[in-house]
């Protein structure tokens, strides 16, 4: 993990992230949303942001955010009902594109992916015009912008990528990387949470700088398994492979609260983006998920872990909510205060295409 590949060579790795991705789809096809400050979600108590436009984010409206929250900051937020399937179609179109400069792509979700255009099928030899035709040709073919970012490994290009959205690209070569993660807050860091961040800051580490001067062996002992990854990012060293077949054990994801949680409802909301996330996932990899698993953190460090499987692969979001629900019920009334909830998929399984179903949202 810590020694740079051996190769005579770079790798060319473009990290191909859309622009506020539902939001636009949703202000595509329908002209009178654009220009205004738009959210995909519910705007319902216990509804979350699953996407905001840009208008939307100037007010400081974000994915994930309680749609109580979004709507005291911008009182002129339009919602609108997410439609899964229309984004599952267009994402397909983007991936056609993506397959016609090579197999190596590793999605990440419905609207960003990995691609290694070393060896690419156009021949073509400069990373940067690859990811500018990629670019134009899903403007082209779906009215949409999308962000790239370019660089030797995947860390970077993702990192890349979020320096001039929307509809920019921005390249990191071998020479900068270092000194680019050097100045790079800890926060920012893609695979670094809040709570991974809190626990940095916590141990002086505030920037990529702060990361470089920590030995392997603190890192290790502090981080586990990551230590080794994060001893080799803070120096610009990142040997994962874009996996284009990869079928995980598991997804998950989590989120620790500002605050304590003591009631159902906040702890549901709460739950909400992180139930849409390991879908998406899922869906964009084209998985199905048999077990569930709830991740309970309580204020005193304390957790619990509920499970469920089903005979079955999930059929739609909707039906992963409703099993949360269930796991998350049971643990009401509280008599500690809840810090973290995580949601995670295992049992995973490719599905088979003639059998995918219409997908569904529940808020």
């Amino acid at each position: 993990m810590t020694n740079v590949e051996a190769s005579d060579r770079p790798r060319k790795i473009v990290h191909v992230d859309m622009d506020a991705f539902y939001a636009s789809v949703e202000q595509r096809d329908n002209p009178e949303l654009r220009g205004l400050p738009v959210a995909v979600g519910s705007p319902a108590a216990r509804g979350v942001v699953a996407a905001a436009s840009y208008e939307a984010r100037k007010f400081g409206v974000h994915s994930a955010m309680p749609s109580v929250t979004a709507q005291r900051k911008c009182p002129d937020l339009i919602f609108v009902k997410p439609r899964f399937d229309v984004y599952k179609a267009v994402s397909l179109q983007i991936r056609a594109i993506f397959a016609e400069y090579t197999p190596m792509i590793e999605p990440l979700s419905l609207d960003e992916a990995y691609l290694d255009v070393t060896e690419n099928l156009k021949g073509m030899e400069i990373a940067t015009e690859i990811a500018d035709e990629i670019r134009a040709r899903i403007k082209a073919t779906t009215g949409l912008t999308a962000s790239a970012g370019i660089s030797y490994n995947k860390f970077l290009a993702k990192m890349a990528s979020g320096e001039n959205k929307p509809n920019g690209q921005f390249v990191i070569t071998p020479k900068n990387g270092p000194a680019f993660v050097e100045r790079l807050p800890v926060k920012k860091f893609h695979g670094v949470g809040p709570a991974t961040a809190e626990k940095m800051h916590r141990l002086g580490i505030e920037t990529g700088a702060d990361l470089k001067e920590k030995a392997l062996e603190f890192l290790a002992e502090h981080f586990g398994k990551s230590g080794p990854y994060f001893y080799g990012i803070a120096r610009g060293i990142d040997n994962r492979q874009v996996r284009p077949d990869r079928v995980r054990k598991s997804v998950g994801a989590e989120d620790t609260f500002s605050e304590d949680i003591h009631t159902y409802e906040p702890a549901r909301g709460g739950l909400q983006p992180l139930i849409e996330k390991v879908w998406a996932y899922c869906e964009a990899n084209e998985i199905g998920a048999k077990t569930v698993t709830l991740k309970v953190k309580y204020a005193d460090f304390s957790q619990i872990t509920r499970s469920k499987t089903v005979t079955a692969p999930l059929p739609s979001v909707g039906d992963l909510e409703d099993l949360v629900g269930l796991l998350l019920a049971p643990i009401f009334p509280s008599r500690k205060g809840i810090r973290l909830l995580g949601v995670s998929l295992s049992s995973l399984e490719r599905r088979r295409p003639e059998t995918q179903p219409q997908l569904r949202l529940a808020l």
